[in-house]
């Protein structure tokens, strides 16, 4: 394994990072022992889950990942080899069920509180908004739009007050944030300097050969301003695996179970992805490992979230860590990025 330390901080961090969202829906309690048992034994010491998950989120299962994660903590007691990362969701139709108040400095105290107790843990090293509370293009939307309607104020500084109560208090060691933008990590960053506030270390957005936005304003905020990627879906939901071209997939692969989730899926992220299978085949490598690898690479990266719901998914995936993309196949993925660019943003 491969490691690194979120940025400035001195807590280190495997390159590779467990992604839990299927657990307790897709997979079984079992199951997700399973994975962070091999996971741990192959090296990765980082996991990050969040209040939602399992997604779809329903709630009949909410924060049941959160449960099982601290089920194993008790179980096993290696709470002191991961580094955890867990996330307090924003708001939203689609989170209805959880809270409507945002991230207010009650809703925040609360859903730390809450996570301690299903995590079984009396803290939280990595603790993210998952999503911003203002109108702006996330999950899916190329491009943004002003919405004179929004009913968002600006808040940063409120948000940053809350998590230094938090910090203060021992329950969470570092700050992220999730799904954001450009405008929205200054104004982070912003306030914490302005105000002697806490600092977002990462930023946990959607990255990979099919999703390449956050190497336009993103990219170059991570160099210079040292905030992390903490890339997720690395494979686009299994799509860059190959195996929904290749008709391959098994009857519990999530884009069969859950096909309202397309966002890899249109005509154009379809050819994209046959072009990418045929790099990888050129070259000797499995269409899943490079496309991890093309990641990991990227020098704005911290940690690569990869996700498996069998446990010869998640080897695979692990073994990616060891695969390092030749100039020539880095120039072949660019070339097909030229002609197809961001089919899934």
């Amino acid at each position: 394994m491969k490691y690194t330390t979120l940025p400035n901080t001195d807590i280190k961090v495997s390159k590779l990072c467990l992604g839990t969202m299927t657990w307790g829906n897709q997979n079984t309690q079992d199951e997700g022992f399973a994975q962070m048992d091999l996971a741990l034994d192959r090296g990765i010491n980082f996991f990050d889950c969040a209040e939602l998950y399992p997604v779809p989120a329903t709630a009949e299962t909410y924060a049941e990942t959160e449960r099982i994660i601290g089920n194993w903590f008790t179980k096993t007691g290696n709470r002191n080899k991961v580094v955890l990362a867990t996330k307090i969701a924003g708001p939203g139709d689609y989170t209805a069920h959880i809270r409507t108040t945002g991230f207010s400095k009650a809703a925040l105290h609360e859903a730390v509180d809450n996570s301690l107790k299903r995590l079984q843990t009396d803290y939280i090293d990595l603790y993210q908004l998952h999503w911003p509370e203002r109108h702006t293009n996330t999950f899916g939307v190329r491009d943004y739009t002003y919405s004179a309607k929004d009913p968002w104020v600006d808040n940063f500084k409120e948000i940053l007050e809350t998590l230094d109560e938090i910090v203060k208090s021992g329950k969470v060691r570092q700050i992220g944030i999730s799904n954001e933008k450009a405008w929205g990590t200054m104004r982070y960053l912003e306030e914490s300097k302005k105000n002697n506030l806490p600092r977002p270390v990462t930023i946990q957005n959607a990255y990979s050969m099919l999703c390449r936005t956050f190497e336009g304003d993103l990219a170059e905020v991570a160099m210079r301003e040292n905030i992390g990627l903490l890339a997720y879906s690395p494979m686009a939901f299994g799509v860059l695996s190959g195996k929904y071209i290749k008709g391959t997939a098994t009857d519990n692969a999530r884009l069969k179970l859950f096909p309202r989730f397309a966002r890899y899926s249109g005509q154009q992220a379809t050819e994209a992805t046959k072009r990418y299978l045929q790099i990888a085949e050129d070259n000797n490598m499995s269409l899943a490992q490079m496309a991890l690898a093309f990641v990991t690479q990227q020098p704005f990266l911290t940690s690569n979230i990869i996700g498996a719901t069998s446990l010869e998914q998640l080897e695979e995936n692990i073994d990616s860590i060891e695969v390092n993309l030749s100039r020539e196949v880095l120039a072949a993925i660019n070339a097909v990025h030229a002609e197809i660019p961001n089919p899934a943003p």
